[in-house]
């Protein structure tokens, strides 16, 4: 856990790129959750999110 928030602070690829699959997991799951209207709405922008995120912090340095 320790590494994890150091190589986020040291702003490191992997970490950053597992937080960005993360969001992007999220944004899915609401998207495809039939219950609570609010995750649905925002779905979209929590993929979009975690996908413009992704494609900057994959030329973070290893």
């Amino acid at each position: 856990m320790s590494n994890f928030i150091n190589g986020l602070l040291r702003l490191r690829r992997g970490p950053w790129e597992m937080l960005a699959t993360i969001i992007i997991a999220v944004g899915v799951f609401m998207l495809m959750q039939p219950f609570v209207i609010w995750a649905f709405t925002y779905s979209f922008i929590t993929t979009l999110v975690g996908t413009v995120m992704f494609i900057i912090v994959s030329h973070f340095p290893e």
